[in-house]
């Protein structure tokens, strides 16, 4: 059994310390009903992830956006999927950018069909190939029609690079004055901009009548998982977000002594862009933080969450994003529905989903696999995404 494992399992009773409590309003009040979840609860969480984690954004919706074919549809997999090859233009203010995707929708599934987004964080002609000459197991397109799902991914780096400079570009660069000398404390980060981008694929879906605009799931791996939960959280059309490995500042819990695993420092020397830049101020104060990961988390409520962790992944924190789930939980029983049904960590490859949070244990390294993706799609099957 693999030691991480076993240290995990040991560690279940070292509860996380002084965990800020996501069911008691900034006033003192402990919340009672849905309506001051909705009213007073949630946007206390919001503002605060706002304004001192992910930034601000300038734009939802953006004034021009336009969807365009790149190439002609194309019957591929055998005849049992449609490839579309999409370019989203936007534009604001500033100017006028865009990204492409592709999307592998299925021929044989009930239609209109659900759809997974991946957000891609590694290179795209291995990854997230549009021909499937290079099919790799972190986007395993044939296996996702086979089960029914349209396939869907786009890579991170077109909307915008994955560098200090990306605040500059991409879809910044058509919504503020990225020439200013002084930037907004507040101003979005990249992953919150990722997770725009995600919603603009999620706006292509909703005028493509193959596709059910109600049952999205949006995916990604390690900065990719933390920008799903960005994407889910400030997108309430998203049904499902599923954050695979993301670690500190995703789904790992600041408020556990997790030595090996990624702290706020890690991430605001060498990633502070990621980030508004008033994450900054958290640097070496994890435990300071006046709310954690969970109360994130707890803005997707009522829709559904899914994590994962590996057990050879120190970094990411398995046991810290375990317990992000197990703490979110209330506010999906506030609604009436189960959060994480567990009675403790799990042994790997014991996934679980008999709530509205799904959390499972892969054993392996730091990487999204078929195993994922299966554990993924059961949970979407589960949650009656294929009707």
């Amino acid at each position: 059994m693999n030691c991480i494992f076993l240290a995990a399992a040991a560690a279940i009773a070292a509860e996380p310390v002084n965990v800020p409590e996501l069911m008691k309003m900034e006033s003192g009040e402990t919340v009672a009903s849905v309506e001051q979840w909705e009213k007073v609860r949630r946007p206390e969480i919001r503002r605060f992830f706002e304004t001192d984690v992910y930034g601000r954004r300038p734009v939802e919706r953006p004034p021009h956006l336009a969807f365009s074919t790149l190439e002609p549809d194309r019957t591929m997999m055998d005849g049992k999927a449609v490839r579309k090859r999409v370019r989203v233009e936007y534009g604001g203010a500033f100017g006028t950018n865009s990204f492409a995707f592709t999307a592998f929708l299925p021929k044989d599934a009930p239609r209109p069909a659900p759809s997974f987004v991946l957000i891609c964080n590694r290179d795209p002609k291995e990854n997230i190939d549009p021909e499937r000459v290079n099919k790799s197991g972190f986007w395993p397109a044939e296996e996702i029609i086979r089960r029914g799902y349209a396939a869907i991914a786009f890579y991170n780096g077109e909307v915008t690079p994955d560098t200090d400079h990306g605040r500059r570009l991409g879809a910044f660069a058509a919504f503020e004055d990225v020439d200013r000398m002084y930037r907004d404390r507040e101003g979005w980060g990249v992953l919150s901009c990722w997770g725009w981008g995600a919603s603009r694929v999620l706006d292509w879906i909703e005028t493509e009548p193959t596709l059910d605009a109600k049952h999205v799931a949006v995916i990604g791996h390690s900065r990719g998982g933390k920008t799903a939960l960005v994407a889910a959280a400030f997108d309430e059309r998203f049904a499902l977000a599923c954050s695979n490995d993301s670690g500190c500042g995703g789904a790992k819990l600041h408020h556990i002594d997790l030595p090996q695993s990624e702290h706020i420092v890690n991430l605001s020397v060498a990633r502070g862009f990621w980030f508004c830049s008033n994450f900054a101020k958290w640097t070496n104060r994890d435990f300071e933080l006046p709310y954690d990961q969970h109360e994130f988390v707890a803005l997707i409520a009522p829709r559904a969450v899914a994590f994962a962790s590996a057990t050879k992944d120190d970094w990411a924190g398995p046991l810290g994003e375990y317990w992000t789930a197990r703490l979110a939980s209330p506010a999906w029983e506030l609604y009436g529905k189960k959060g994480l049904v567990s009675d403790g960590f799990p042994a790997p490859g014991t996934p679980l989903q008999d709530g509205t949070i799904s959390y499972h244990l892969r054993e392996g390294e730091h990487n999204l696999t078929p195993y994922d993706w299966d554990v993924y799609m059961d949970f979407a099957d589960r949650l009656g995404f294929r009707k």
